[in-house]
């Protein structure tokens, strides 16, 4: 997927198309996590799982970037991760 859209930001830059690879590393604040994943959701108040609204704003950035500083790759994360 990374070299996808690499080779597509290549290609589509020039013409005024941003590209970006987005990773989402982590649950999201579903009903889904909710009822399939209670203990992962249980880190909901500690950061422990990302809000959809704040992957949203993520994305709304990478759409109002001025064309002199595209990001082409963004991670999303929740803050405590256990590793």
């Amino acid at each position: 997927m990374r070299a996808l859209a690499q080779s597509m930001a290549r290609e589509l830059g020039p013409k005024g198309l941003h590209v970006a690879h987005t990773i989402i590393d982590g649950a999201i604040d579903t009903a889904w996590i909710k009822e399939n994943f209670p203990e992962r959701y249980a880190q909901k108040d500690h950061d422990g799982i990302l809000n959809p609204e704040h992957i949203a704003e993520a994305y709304w950035m990478l759409h109002a970037q001025p064309r002199d500083a595209w990001t082409h790759e963004l991670d999303l994360r929740p803050w405590t991760e256990s590793f």
